[in-house]
């Protein structure tokens, strides 16, 4: 049996932390009570575990616990966000700014909205990936009531600065949300002192467990409304029906624990490696970066190359890693990345992009061989004349 290939796809999903299957294994067995069911003791071990997974998530950014609200993953989150938002506060505004390089999750609720009557203002980002203030300033309307910016991208890991932003907002009495799926356990997230007002988070980008996320809602400064999507019971205090899912929740408190115990060793590690990986490969002519060199997350280097078919370098590089060419939620679509067409790429060096997500069981080793093997492959595939 040949041995799987190196797992370089960390921005798509996460393998589950031993420590964390550990962690919520009981929770499915010996403790498996309905946090709801308060007339005895297997609905009170559920409770008092989610409780106190609530603590650990909210302290992890500032928050207060009520002010978590766990959903399915982070894509519910955004919808609860953007459309709960719009629905409460449909009479002071229509309008909504977001970001051209947003994470479909964002982008479809917004085109979703349009439909009914709302404006979105998409904004352009600079060539590194980043949202200009000034002309987010300038998209502000007396009638937006919410500005959605992602805190990390998660194609080019491009990090926006969110305590400005939020600022900015707030300066204005508009609500501001990020989608920080890709951000949270990597790097510092304080909605107190970035003035945010819903963050969207999930646990699968963090070595947690899939299907299960939350959305922080502010609750003082202002207090956010939102207007419920999912109805039936009027669990988490209204705003998302459905029985809570003890293990996961459990589980994705561990997960965020141990990466912010870890944050500032595994930052400095991942962009040791990451820089390796880069190393190698830019001494290749017709490598590009995509992104701000510095402002991104550590485990993420997404370039692009001159010269080659997109499809035949994955292909190329299969046997050896597990990469992609942008977005687990878009890969299915053989067209170029949005976000590498909002950056001005032509189509021939957005469909020729790789993504290499780093993540905390990457070795070094791994990444020496993951180097040698691209270089070699796009050199073999520049070699091949087109017919």
């Amino acid at each position: 049996m040949s041995p799987r290939p190196i797992y370089l796809d960390c921005n798509a999903t996460t393998p589950l932390d031993p420590q964390v299957l550990a962690t919520l294994l009981p929770y499915f067995t010996e403790h498996f009570g309905n946090a709801a069911s308060i007339n005895h003791l297997y609905g009170w071990e559920a409770e008092a575990a989610i409780k106190q997974a609530r603590e650990i998530i909210a302290n992890g950014i500032n928050a207060t616990p009520e002010e978590i609200i766990f959903t399915s993953g982070a894509t519910e989150a955004n919808n609860l966000a953007i459309k709960g938002v719009a629905e409460a506060y449909f009479n002071k505004g229509r309008h909504i700014i977001t970001v051209l390089t947003e994470h479909n999750a964002i982008l479809d609720p917004c085109h979703y909205l349009e439909t009914l009557g709302f404006e979105i203002t998409y904004l352009p980002v600079q060539p590194d990936g980043i949202v200009d203030l000034a002309e987010l300033k300038i998209a502000i309307r007396p009638d937006t009531i919410l500005v959605s910016i992602m805190a990390a991208n998660n194609e080019i890991g491009v990090l926006q600065p969110l305590a400005e932003i939020g600022e900015l907002c707030h300066q204005h009495s508009i609500l501001f949300h990020t989608d920080a799926a890709q951000a949270i356990g990597k790097i510092p997230l304080d909605v107190q002192q970035m003035n945010i007002d819903l963050m969207s988070l999930t646990a699968h980008k963090i070595y947690g467990p899939k299907g299960i996320g939350a959305l922080y809602v502010r609750r003082r400064h202002p207090r956010v409304k939102l207007a419920a999507q999912l109805h039936g019971g009027g669990h988490e205090r209204g705003m998302r029906s459905g029985t809570l899912p003890t293990p996961q929740i459990v589980g994705f408190a561990k997960a965020i624990e141990l990466s912010l115990s870890q944050m500032l060793t595994e930052t400095q590690r991942l962009i040791q490696l990451r820089e390796t990986l880069w190393q190698k490969l830019s001494t290749l002519e017709g490598i590009y970066l995509n992104g701000h060199p510095q402002q991104r997350l550590a485990g993420n280097l997404n370039i692009s190359i001159e010269g080659v078919d997109g499809q035949a370098l994955l292909l190329g590089l299969q046997p050896i890693m597990a990469v992609s060419s942008g977005s687990a939620c878009t890969s299915t679509k053989i067209e170029p990345s949005h976000v590498l067409k909002a950056l001005g790429h032509p189509d021939n060096l957005a469909y020729a992009s790789i993504r290499f997500g780093l993540g905390r069981f990457t070795t070094e080793a791994e990444i020496k061989q993951v180097a040698d093997h691209t270089v070699n492959t796009i050199q073999s595939l520049r070699r091949i004349k087109p017919r």
